[in-house]
C-alpha cells in the first residue's frame, strides 16, 4: 500500500518545489529505522506520516562525472557523492548519505527503478552512515536475530522464507544494515516486508501472508513477495551468522578465528564494489567494524543438502 499524497506548502529550492515541477508526489516511507522521503514510488516499504526525511529521494538530471559507456555499468565514488550508472536502468547520485538523485534512462518506470535504488543503492547510503551493511538475510527468533550470508544462489532468501513459514519473523531481504555503535549488543536494523524467491524456491515454501507483485522486467527472475504479515518492526540483537553452502549432508561447524573476519569481510556489501568504495577513512572504519563482528557474534558454516528443495517441494 502506497501512503497518500502530500500536499505540502512549498518554499524556493525545496523538495516540495522540485517535486511539483516534475510532476511527480513526495511520499514518506520508513526502512532501517530512518525515515526516507520519495518522488519514487517505492510499495515496497512501509508508509510513515510526513516528517523531515533521513534520507530524500529525488529525480532530476545527473552529469556522470566521466560519463557512462553505452550499454555499459559505472561507478564513481568520491568522500561525499557516489555515482552509479546502469546504463539500462538510469543513474544514481548519492550525496552525504542524506540524499538520493535518480536520472531514469528513458521509458524506465518505477518499479524497475526500485530493484537498484532498494539494492546497491541505498545499501551504499546506510554504509555511508556509518552502518555495517551485509549482502545477506536477517530472521528474529525468540528476541534474538539470525544472518544467512552465502554467494550468489546459496538460498539466503530460501532459507529466510522457510524460517517465515515456520513462524519466524523477518527482518531484512538482501541488505542488512548492523547498528555497532554499542560493541557489547550490535543491533540488526528491520529493512522492509519483502522478500525476493526463484520460482522454485517460491513453489517449495508457499509463504501464505505474502502478495506477489507483478514481474518487473523479463531479465529479472525472482519475484518480489510482499509480506502481509510476518515481519519484525523492531531492531533485533544479532545473535548467529551462518555463512550457507550446499552440501550432500546438513551440518554447522563454527569457523575458526582466522576465519570469521574473511567471510564477514567478502559478505559486506561494500566488497562487492571492490576497494574503489572505501576512500577516505572509510577503509579502516569498514575494517573495524567487521572485525568488531567478527569478534562478538563469530561466523558458522551452515551446509544444506542440495535436495532440501527437493524435500520440501515433497512435504508441502
Amino acid at each position: 500500500m502506497n501512503p497518500p499524497a502530500v500536499a505540502l506548502p512549498t518554499r524556493p529550492g525545496s523538495a516540495f518545489e522540485a517535486a511539483a515541477r516534475n510532476g511527480r508526489v513526495r511520499r514518506f516511507y520508513k526502512a532501517y529505522g530512518l525515515t526516507i522521503g520519495s518522488e519514487v514510488v517505492l510499495p515496497e516499504l512501509e508508509p510513515t506520516a510526513p516528517a523531515e526525511p533521513d534520507i530524500e529521494i529525488a529525480v532530476r538530471p545527473i552529469d556522470f562525472p566521466e560519463g557512462a559507456l553505452p550499454n555499459a555499468t559505472a561507478f564513481r565514488f568520491e568522500p561525499r557523492h557516489q555515482y552509479l550508472s546502469w546504463q539500462a536502468i538510469g543513474t544514481f547520485l548519492i550525496s552525504d548519505a542524506t540524499r538520493i538523485d535518480i536520472d531514469p534512462a528513458p521509458g524506465i518506470d518505477d518499479p524497475l527503478l526500485a530493484f537498484p535504488l532498494l539494492g546497491p543503492v541505498l545499501a551504499l547510503a546506510l554504509h555511508q552512515r556509518g552502518l555495517l551493511v551485509m549482502h545477506a538475510s536477517a530472521i528474529a527468533v525468540s528476541g534474538q536475530s539470525v544472518i544467512f550470508m552465502g554467494d550468489k544462489g546459496a538460498g539466503k532468501s530460501t532459507m529466510a522464507g522457510a524460517m517465515i513459514r515456520a513462524g519466524h519473523l523477518l527482518l531484512t531481504d538482501d541488505v542488512v544494515a548492523l547498528d555497532l555503535s554499542n560493541p557489547s549488543r550490535p543491533m540488526i536494523l528491520p529493512g522492509f516486508p519483502q522478500l525476493k524467491l526463484a520460482a522454485d524456491a517460491a513453489d517449495a515454501i508457499r509463504i501464505g501472508q505474502a502478495e506477489v507483485r507483478p514481474q518487473v522486467h523479463p531479465q529479472i527472475e525472482k519475484a518480489q513477495h510482499r509480506l502481509h504479515d510476518g515481519f519484525s518492526g523492531e531492531a533485533v540483537p544479532a545473535a548467529r551468522i551462518y555463512v550457507l553452502e550446499r552440501s550432500e549432508w546438513a551440518a554447522i561447524t563454527q569457523l575458526p578465528g582466522a576465519g570469521a573476519l574473511p567471510a564477514i569481510i567478502k559478505f559486506s556489501y561494500v566488497a562487492r564494489f571492490g576497494r574503489q568504495a572505501l576512500v577516505g577513512d572509510l577503509a579502516s572504519t569498514h575494517l573495524g567494524q567487521c572485525a568488531q563482528l567478527a569478534a562478538r557474534i563469530g561466523v558458522c558454516r551452515l551446509e544444506v543438502p542440495a535436495a532440501w528443495i527437493g524435500s520440501m517441494k515433497s512435504s508441502t
